[in-house]
């Protein structure tokens, strides 16, 4: 996928110096692109495909923080490789995705050199911060119903899809549960015709 279909924003010089010093990679689904505790030397401008970032515990235990799409990136890395620290977030491609690596020393110049870039950065930042904002709002103050039902719509929302490749096993990794509750709450939105349960799918009625 070309950088300056997904990023129009951009300046042409700005695009250029991409293309020539980032480096393109394409990621299996299912493979792990980010780990907890890992250095981060560049960050991921996504062309194509869909990221999945969350955090995982000492247990295995895996929360669902945000999905990245094409003409994203995660905020996190940015500020991890701008101050030289390591992850405190996993990174996962969801289906195959290709994104363009793009070196920390790199970013530092372009902040101040290209005012798109800069604007690209503080928007991302804000777009992740009002994200999390809404996911703490769903954890503090909803019942699990609630956050089921909430997380179904985001994920619909960020695939474009109604029918969801989702597991109650997955679904239950994602908002920290068990799939006995997740299977239990699922089955009461179908009965409301909320949703339709198929094998290891979801369809998203209303």
């Amino acid at each position: 996928m070309e950088l300056k279909k997904i990023y129009t924003q951009f300046e042409p010089e700005l695009l250029e110096l991409l293309e020539e010093k980032g480096m393109h990679k394409t990621f299996a689904a299912g493979e792990v692109i980010l780990r907890t505790g890992q250095y981060i030397k560049s960050t991921a401008l996504i062309l194509s495909g869909r990221v999945k970032i969350y955090r995982e515990n000492e247990e295995g235990g895996e929360f669902l923080m945000y999905f990245l799409q094409a003409g994203q990136a995660c905020a996190v890395s940015m500020i991890c490789a701008l101050q030289a620290d390591t992850s405190e977030i996993m990174a996962k491609a969801e289906e195959e995705t290709e994104v363009l690596l793009v070196p920390v020393e790199l970013m530092e110049s372009m902040m101040t050199k290209y005012r798109s870039w800069y604007q690209y950065v503080i928007q991302t930042y804000r777009s992740r911060f009002d994200e999390m904002l809404t996911v703490v709002d769903h954890i503090a103050f909803q019942n699990m119903d609630e956050r089921l039902e909430f997380y179904l719509k985001r994920y619909a929302e960020q695939t474009g899809k109604k029918m969801l490749e989702l597991s109650h096993q997955q679904i239950a990794d994602d908002l920290n549960s068990s799939r006995e509750v997740i299977s239990r709450l699922l089955k009461k939105m179908e009965q409301q015709g909320r949703v339709k349960l198929h094998r290891n799918l979801v369809e998203v009625v209303k």
